[in-house]
């Protein structure tokens, strides 16, 4: 089973609530949270993940590039997200802040930057709900895919089937229709995708375009 989530970092932050309108067939809202410290960039807090919230029936896929992440994810779970992902980097109790997550009634999913060595937090694998491999930099839109992450999504990919669960793997960063094949063929299931999407003239139609060529 594979999810196409559009990321709202590439649509207009004026018309939030009608470019929510422009993806209907989403499989979910890639909603990056930014705080200008554990990323070089800004971009929204509680309050406007709140109003996305009450802007749409779409399940909400919240990406925390954010420090202190095991004081502020649990806040997004509340809101109603049901997935809320944050950075293994950022955590000093991920454990813990997986169970928080979801004794909310959120999906947990832990993000690993390109830089951040997979291996040394799969013990964690069993308690998440997904796994987001980086394939960009963490911190700002419309990068290029970095296809020397291919080897880590295999590694994901190998450590989630050994596993027997229904972990999925979550690529973010430079999905398009010229990666999104490879990423999928590393072992992904969820992709991301943001200018792909609303860069185009149809955004759903781009969507459906991305689910055909995985299909």
């Amino acid at each position: 089973m594979t999810a196409i989530n559009p990321s709202i970092l590439s649509a207009d932050f004026a018309n939030l609530a009608a470019e929510l309108g422009r993806i209907p067939s989403s499989d979910a809202v890639h909603v990056d949270v930014m705080d200008n410290h554990f990323v070089p960039n800004l971009t929204m807090g509680l309050p406007v993940v709140k109003a996305i919230r009450e802007a749409t029936s779409l399940p909400l896929d919240i990406h925390l590039m954010i420090d202190e992440a095991d004081t502020w994810a649990p806040g997004y779970a509340e809101l109603g997200a049901e997935s809320v992902t944050f950075h293994v980097e950022a955590s000093q109790r991920p454990r813990q802040l997986i169970r928080d997550l979801k004794s909310h009634g959120a999906k947990a999913a832990m993000a690993i930057k390109p830089k951040t060595a997979l291996e040394p937090h799969l013990d964690l694998l069993s308690e998440l709900d997904m796994l987001l491999v980086m394939t960009v930099e963490p911190g700002f839109g419309g990068q290029a895919f970095m296809d020397e992450m291919l080897p880590k999504i295999t590694a994901a990919r190998r450590a989630v089937d050994d596993l027997g669960g229904e972990v999925a793997v979550q690529v973010d960063g430079g999905i398009n229709r010229e990666t999104i094949l490879r990423a999928a063929e590393a072992g992904a299931d969820t992709f991301v995708a943001g200018s792909a999407v609303f860069g185009a003239e149809d955004p759903d139609a781009a969507i459906e375009g991305l689910r055909q060529l995985l299909a």
